[in-house]
């Protein structure tokens, strides 16, 4: 695939409320379905909406092609804390605090410093840490919990705990609980541990699940392999942001979260050799990080210098004037950079916005499942495949689909 030339519009002017639909309470899926390659499949190829079934993926995928998944695995990043006069104090822990990389500072032992959300924050004074004592592997866990400052939409807390060999990922394991989504009005129920989870999640670092690969199984996976569809796994830890609603009228208002994301070199050389054949993504977080990479390539030719400039893809940077480069060159442009300076794993954040204007440099199709309305995410769809977006949510209203993270999925075909 050659590149689109950086030929983009700037969406800044895009009204939020042309991204609109009407969703039903009860069209939002509040429970997995018991098998989780059960769910329904819209497939969307040449402007034409056909149904199938999720567990049919395999043979509608074209062979010898390029998967690429997101084997973030969601954190127990919610923390309840008693007070001693009784009142509880919920911690949401976003990233960490200082520029740390999450991957390294999910490893920390002792003491851990994170960005979070504070529920009840009024009745939480920074002179009195919070403690909470659980059953571990090992006997007693103790966590504390100290409020530092707010900062802006959120607060710095300092955990510490004990015993102090243990990493963070294994204390939020023991002490926390998964996060469900704010549109899932119920309570975790254990299921929740595993059904919000993928089932090649690896890389503890999220606090929402990528949701298009909830539905893949170790038999679908398989029979991908068995038509020589080739699956590479990236990183990238979704953040709380990812369920921010747009509250400005136009995007040009609209500030983007920041992301983690990590990419392993033979994933970069797969999907230099598989441009110019078929590379699906699943999900919009697999999206959003090889499309990512596509800019960080055009910063090393443009010869940009700083680490934190080069591997920061920013909001609005695709739309700036920039030179034209094609998709190959720019891959070529990370790879040799790659072996220029002997690094296995790409490690960058981004904010990168995708709406329409957005000419797409990698992926040919998009796995992933129906989101909300006026949100990020369905503007990420309507770039991808223009205002037939429409036509497929309507379709999907009128044809009984599940939506939003533990509903049913699509298939789309870039034409």
């Amino acid at each position: 695939m050659e590149a689109n030339e950086n030929k983009n519009s700037h969406p800044g002017a895009i009204a939020i409320s042309e991204y609109d639909y009407a969703l039903p309470e009860d069209r939002i899926a509040y429970h997995p379905l018991a098998e989780r390659e059960r769910s329904k499949l819209l497939v969307y190829r040449n402007k034409t909406i056909t149904e199938s079934f999720f567990h049919d993926l395999p043979g509608i995928i074209p062979g010898d092609s390029l998967m690429i998944f997101n084997n973030t695995k969601v954190i127990e990043a919610r923390l309840l804390f008693q007070k001693p006069t009784g009142g509880q104090i919920e911690i949401f822990c976003l990233e960490p605090d200082g520029g740390a990389g999450i991957s390294q500072a999910m490893l920390t032992q002792k003491t851990a410093t994170w960005k979070c959300l504070v529920g009840k924050a009024a009745k939480w004074k920074p002179e009195a840490p919070l403690e909470k004592k659980i059953s571990g592997p090992a006997g007693t866990l103790t966590l504390r919990a100290a409020l530092l400052k707010k900062s802006g939409d959120h607060f710095i807390v300092r955990f510490s705990w004990f015993p102090e060999i243990l990493s963070f990922a294994e204390i939020l394991h023991w002490s926390g609980a998964i996060p469900l989504p704010p549109y899932i009005k119920r309570k975790p129920e254990a299921a929740d541990a595993e059904r919000y989870q993928t089932v090649y999640a690896r890389c503890p670092g999220s606090v929402a699940a990528p949701t298009a690969g909830l539905h893949f199984t170790p038999g679908i996976l398989q029979a991908l392999s068995s038509r020589g569809i080739r699956q590479d796994h990236i990183t990238l830890h979704v953040g709380a942001g990812t369920f921010k609603p747009v509250k400005s009228e136009c995007m040009q208002e609209h500030d983007m979260h920041a992301e983690y994301i990590e990419l392993p070199r033979p994933v970069v050389e797969n999907i230099y050799r598989f441009t110019d054949k078929h590379i699906t993504v699943v999900g919009t977080t697999s999206f959003r990080a090889v499309e990512s990479l596509y800019w960080i390539g055009v910063k090393l030719l443009a010869k940009k210098e700083g680490p934190e400039e080069l591997f920061t893809v920013g909001q609005w940077e695709p739309y700036e004037d920039h030179p034209r480069v094609s998709t190959k060159a720019s891959l070529e442009a990370v790879l040799n950079w790659m072996e220029k300076t002997g690094t296995d794993k790409l490690m960058a954040r981004t904010s990168l916005l995708i709406a329409p204007g957005y000419a797409v440099n990698i992926p040919h199709a998009l796995a992933t499942n129906f989101h909300q309305p006026r949100s990020t995410l369905l503007l990420l769809v309507a770039a991808f495949i223009g205002e037939d977006w429409k036509n497929i949510y309507a379709y999907a209203l009128e044809n009984g689909f599940r939506f939003l993270s533990y509903g049913d999925g699509c298939l789309l075909f870039r034409s």
